[in-house]
């Protein structure tokens, strides 16, 4: 079955362009900033979320020294985290930090936390001991560890990308190689976002600054954001580009916006009323320079193209498309074309997937491990692996109907990619027809038994 709605002849020519445009500006070495949505229990700093900044031309020889990229290589994150061993900065290649895995054809289809906590601890016994060792009884460490790599499983990302030379690459490789990496993390003074601040500062002196008023004097993530933004709007010949990288269907909790340090304490009831009620002067002037600094305007989506686990960029699903992905699924549904427990296919999984052991097959790949009827059936969970697997149609059938139901449950289409919207669906029909093909099967068997023409 065809999805009903076919984007027309300008849109597949507009992106066809942006997509040209988008690969020769990536052809060069790029610094892009990285400003991620907090996640988990946010208070009056969290809210503020992490920076980092993402290098495709400067690649690590280990998680603490860097060397220059050679073809092919996509780059490395480097961010700064209190309580990774005692190190100030620690570099990560892109696909590892945003997915604990080392392909992108190696991230999971719907991730749960104890698939996530298994792939990061696979990818940290194989290369990071240096930043995080074995516990003493050999067992996974504490600490923030867990931040370096799959990021893109607690949180929405989005990136902002200026252009750099292989020439500022060789001297910050020079510099940062040189410089002492030793940890000196404060919140209010030198945090995740200071260092990013000083990255990008080091390939465009002065771009990037602090503001007094929005912020109290504390470097946050959105600020450097918006001051990158208006950089770029300045400066051209920076070359300025979007990019928003969506946070991984799952049962992880959703990330929230980000905010600055004013904004949060004005839009954080259990701040702002109980200060308007102790000081109706104090909480007028928060409203003040919440309104003044205009921090509630910036939205980082804005003309953001998407970042698909394939690891290209591309324009984001419309909403006309999103609304006929929609009513296709709902029509299936209502024809009961799918498995009877299709409206409930995301909770159903997440039940499944919480009594299920992660593991990896003979490619490489995250498999889970599901007891079905007293036998253990292999799962695939990623696009190149969920149809090869041993698993029933129906079961391949639920868990990307969970997906599916994920990401068109979202309030925006601006972080669906729309390549991996059409391969979802795609993989869904072939799981339709290997259902419709069994049943078939089972019910030519039933007919043969009771006519008596046994094989």
């Amino acid at each position: 079955m065809q999805l009903g709605y076919r984007p027309t002849l300008w849109r597949s020519l507009g992106t066809l362009v942006v997509l040209t445009v988008a690969f020769v500006c990536r052809a060069g070495a790029s610094a892009t900033l990285l400003l991620e949505e907090p996640y988990g229990k946010v208070g009056f700093f969290t809210a503020t979320g992490h920076a980092a900044v993402y290098l495709s031309g400067v690649c690590a020889e280990s998680p603490v020294v860097l060397r220059p990229c050679v073809p092919g290589e996509p780059g490395i994150v480097l961010s700064r985290y209190n309580g990774v061993g005692s190190y100030d900065w620690v570099a990560i290649p892109l696909i590892p930090y945003l997915y604990a895995v080392e392909r992108t054809e190696d991230v999971p289809l719907f991730a749960d936390a104890k698939m996530v906590a298994f792939l990061r601890d696979r990818y940290r016994r194989k290369y990071l001991e240096v930043v995080a060792p074995d516990a003493k009884n050999g067992e996974v460490p504490g600490g923030n560890w867990y931040e370096l790599v799959g990021s893109s499983y607690d949180r929405t990302i989005y990136g902002f990308e200026i252009e750099t030379t292989a020439k500022q690459d060789k001297a910050f490789i020079r510099k940062y190689n040189s410089s002492s990496n030793r940890s000196h993390f404060r919140t209010v003074s030198n945090n995740c976002a200071d260092f990013a601040k000083d990255v990008i500062n080091f390939y465009y002196p002065k771009a990037l600054h602090r503001s007094l008023v929005a912020d109290v004097g504390i470097t946050t993530p959105k600020q450097m954001a918006k001051r990158l933004v208006k950089f770029g709007e300045r400066h051209p010949e920076a070359q300025l580009s979007r990019i928003v990288i969506p946070q991984v269907p799952g049962s992880m909790p959703r990330s929230t916006v980000v905010h600055g340090v004013v904004e949060s304490f004005f839009k954080a009831k259990k701040y702002i009323v109980p200060s308007a009620v102790v000081s109706p002067i104090f909480a007028g002037c928060v409203a003040a320079v919440y309104v003044g600094t205009g921090s509630g305007r910036f939205d980082p989506a804005q003309d953001a193209l998407v970042f698909s686990a394939s690891g290209e960029t591309e324009t984001p699903l419309g909403r006309e498309d999103r609304r006929a992905y929609r009513t296709e699924l709902k029509h299936l549904l209502a024809a009961k074309t799918l498995a009877a427990s299709g409206t409930r296919a995301e909770k159903n999984w997440r039940q499944l997937q919480s009594k299920s052991v992660t593991e990896i097959d003979g490619q490489g790949r995250p498999v889970l491990q599901v007891q079905l009827g007293g036998q253990t059936v292999s799962v695939g969970v990623t696009a190149t692996n969920v149809l090869n697997s041993d698993a029933p149609p129906k079961l391949v059938q639920e868990l990307l109907l969970a997906r599916l139901q994920a990401q068109l449950g979202q309030k925006t289409a601006s972080r669906l990619s729309e390549s991996e919207m059409a391969r979802d669906w795609g993989l869904l029909q072939v799981a339709m027809n290997a259902q419709a093909t069994k049943t078939e099967n089972r019910v030519a068997f039933l007919r043969s038994e009771s006519s008596g023409n046994r094989p």
